[in-house]
């Protein structure tokens, strides 16, 4: 892949696919939470503003809902708020475009002058950018593509996914990878090939099914694999167990049993919590109660692993060599049941090795607890993105930049 640096960028338009997509406060206030993938985009956009390209940076914010733009537009949510904290970050003023490739980009676009930099419109507030139909996709492209010189691919939270702005854009114009998603294919080579041992891979999150293929796959390659989250619950099912009203995927039980079939063949060690904290209702006030794993009582659901369990979790990890871990090992974001996501944390920071933080609630996590992110090896921005690498699937947004 051509890098940023093979590019002369002085006084041309550079279309920049960031990934933008951070979590805003629901109660009302619209607010960003956690601006962690804005700063990582933040350097590959000032590298280019200073070496004098007119930046126009792209991305999607959330999963706005409509049949056409205004419609998604209406419903929101929008990337104004992002473009004043992009503004805050790099101390320069970020022109706003209030469409992606209306009149509002136009103008937009013609009035930059070279080392200024603008943010188009939320791109999933155009259907075509999602669509599954090629020639919609090529469609937005091709509109896209007028308003720039050159392309830079910079949001491999996104790369896994053939939208126009990602797959089909980077094909329109001369293109290269930005820093970020050099970056992120590095380390996870480092994880895929000829990882240092003790290699121990860390799954949490809510969902076992958006997490089997990179489970088969890692067993090839693992020697530990560590499993919390709402995902355990499934693991825990499969033993037999009953979970309560924890989360649970009844349609994957008997996948979760051949997983741990096949960790025993294969000699890898698949460790799931022994203890639970549990309440009785899913709130930051529910009454937490450690429970054996075993031994979850009816009309009670588990929101993290217990005491027990994290100090089996940060034995597993002491002597490793090569880390990833992705999904919290609970609802982190209610105090009471943070912990065991904490303990994981923690643990990576005292691993003598590299260690990898993979997705947006991990990352958050990470951030929330007040933690250097220094300490760890590296922090992705892509989660689902970086599952489906480890996974061995081929990623449409880095062919399109390969070739």
């Amino acid at each position: 892949m051509k890098t940023i640096d093979d590019l002369e960028v002085s006084g041309r338009r550079v279309l920049v696919r960031s990934d933008l997509n951070v979590p805003l406060d629901k109660s009302g206030s619209g607010a960003i939470t956690d601006d962690g993938r804005i700063r990582a985009s933040l350097p590959v956009i000032k590298k280019l503003a200073d070496r004098g390209a007119r930046v126009i940076v792209m991305a999607h914010l959330g999963r706005p809902k409509g049949e056409d733009f205004a419609e998604r537009a209406e419903g929101g949510p929008s990337l104004r708020v992002v473009a004043g904290r992009l503004a805050e970050l790099l101390g320069k003023p970020v022109a706003f475009a209030s469409d992606l490739v209306g009149q509002s980009a136009a103008e937009t676009v013609a009035g930059l002058a070279d080392g200024d930099v603008a943010l188009l419109e939320n791109v999933r507030f155009e259907p075509a950018e999602t669509s599954k139909d090629e020639s919609e996709r090529v469609g937005l492209a091709s509109d896209i593509a007028r308003l720039g010189d050159l392309y830079v691919g910079d949001g491999f939270g996104v790369v896994h996914r053939k939208q126009a702005s990602v797959y089909e854009l980077p094909k329109l114009l001369p293109h290269a990878a930005g820093d970020l998603v050099i970056a992120e294919v590095s380390v996870l080579r480092r994880l895929t090939v000829d990882p240092a041992r003790p290699y121990v891979v860390v799954l949490g999150g809510s969902k076992v099914s958006d997490k089997l293929g990179v489970i088969g796959n890692l067993l090839g390659l693992a020697d530990r694999v560590l499993i919390g989250g709402g995902m355990v619950y499934t693991f825990l099912a499969a033993l037999g167990n009953e979970v309560g009203t924890s989360l649970l995927e009844p349609d994957h039980i008997e996948s979760c049993r051949q997983i741990l079939t096949d960790a025993g063949k294969r000699g890898v060690d698949l460790v799931l919590p022994t203890d639970i904290v549990v309440a009785p209702r899913f709130a930051a006030d529910a009454p937490p109660l450690v429970v054996a794993a075993d031994a979850i009582p009816a009309g009670h659901m588990g929101l993290d692993i217990g005491p027990e369990s994290r100090e089996l979790f940060a034995a597993k990890l002491a002597d490793a060599k090569t880390v990833f871990w992705n999904g919290p090992m609970g609802v982190f974001e209610f105090p009471a049941f943070a912990p065991g996501t904490r303990a994981v944390a923690e643990a990576l920071v005292k691993v003598d090795g590299l260690t990898v933080v993979g997705g947006g609630d991990s990352a958050a996590a990470v951030r929330s607890f007040g933690l250097d992110e220094s300490s760890f090896g590296h922090i992705s921005t892509g989660g689902g993105a970086s599952l489906e690498y480890l996974e061995g699937k081929t990623l449409p947004g880095l062919t399109a930049l390969e070739e």
